[in-house]
């Protein structure tokens, strides 16, 4: 049998696994492997994918055997990094924020944002989701918690409303939609970094932001004042809707916050008698504004009624049909926006901590 006798071994032979969310050499790159003495062997995973995972963790078992290996044992986690940004201080709680925009509205982009969110989940990462479209909050609603308050500690530490598994919180939860509607700029951008810096956040991987539509004071205040790790733009195929979404990225970039990628919503119908796909609002728009911004398309998501029920009574698609094809696609989604925004970062190093003696 075929003995490892160092570390390296072991990273060569990890090496040989290829995945689309890895890079060539993976398993050398730092933390991510690590050997003890007995020869027990961890692979740590630095962002949510539990389908990378999966496979992996098959390959392993595949490989041992194939190749006639000395026993040993294998332990592969999932364990999310947190990543640095360009805005100096942290939000307590929380190590990464991925913001869903869209400079226009109508493009789905809180429906996409919720599913994301519990797709991340889903992908084996500890998740929240804040709504911080102030005029119009839509989580409530879609997580089926239009009655719920979140509770208060000390006064002033507001307790995430849980749902499905994920750490939610809303303007919804604590306002009418009337007092919110009718907010000004300045006081909107003030309410929304209160109700991010305010929340007690449960230590979660990613904080998954559904922004307002727009360009204005809010995502300004977002960009700047926020340490948003990455954003997602929202789009559809139509010209309108593209057009807004080159000022959403303009933003981002002379903002200097990183551009995951594009996702291209309402890509096409569905039919959902006979399953015809036909594209109502157009072809490769998404394609060719990615391509001109340099930039992912991320996933086509198609219109289909399936996905508008759910969200409307409360469950949105992910946890109402986990089987789906809807779900498959938002799952992989997750995972190509968790590696993405890894590859694409550079991971924070960790605290250091000292012990006083007497």
């Amino acid at each position: 049998m075929q003995p490892f006798t160092s570390k390296q071994d072991f990273c060569d032979w990890l090496n040989q696994f290829e995945h689309p969310h890895l890079i060539a050499g993976w398993a050398n790159q730092p933390h991510w492997v690590s050997v003890t003495t007995a020869g027990r062997l961890t692979v740590h995973i630095p962002f949510a994918a539990k389908n990378l995972l999966d496979e992996l963790s098959e390959w392993v078992i595949s490989k041992q055997q194939t190749d006639a290996l000395a026993p040993f044992s294998v332990e592969i986690i999932i364990a999310p990094k947190a990543l640095a940004t360009t805005v100096a201080h942290s939000v307590n709680g929380v190590k990464n924020i991925i913001a869903v925009t869209s400079a226009k509205g109508g493009v789905g982009k809180s429906t996409t944002a919720v599913n994301l969110a519990l797709a991340i989940a889903q992908s084996g990462a500890k998740v929240g989701l804040l709504d911080a479209d102030i005029y119009g909050p839509s989580v409530p609603m879609m997580l089926g918690k239009q009655e719920a308050k979140p509770d208060v500690r000390d006064n002033k530490w507001m307790q995430p409303v849980e749902a499905f598994g994920i750490f939610s919180h809303s303007i919804g939860y604590l306002v009418d939609k009337s007092e919110a509607a009718i907010w000004r700029g300045p006081m909107a951008s003030k309410a929304l970094a209160q109700l991010l810096n305010e929340t007690e956040w449960p230590d979660v991987d990613y904080l998954v932001i559904d922004m307002p539509p727009g360009t204005g004071d809010i995502q300004l205040t977002l960009s700047q004042q926020i340490p948003v790790t990455g954003a997602v733009i929202v789009t559809t195929p139509q010209d309108l809707a593209l057009a807004d979404a080159r000022k959403g990225a303009t933003m981002f970039e002379k903002v200097d916050v990183p551009v995951i990628g594009l996702i291209e919503n309402m890509s096409y119908h569905i039919c959902s008698h006979c399953g015809e796909k036909e594209h109502i609002f157009g072809v490769g728009g998404a394609q060719k504004l990615a391509s001109e911004y340099g930039l992912a398309l991320l996933a086509q998501i198609p219109l289909h009624i399936a996905l508008r029920e759910d969200i409307d009574q409360g469950r949105p698609t992910v946890v109402a049909q986990p089987e789906s094809e809807h779900t498959q696609r938002y799952l992989q989604l997750a995972e190509r926006v968790c590696s993405s925004l890894y590859w694409q970062g550079k991971p924070k190093p960790d605290a250091i901590s000292f012990t006083l003696v007497d």
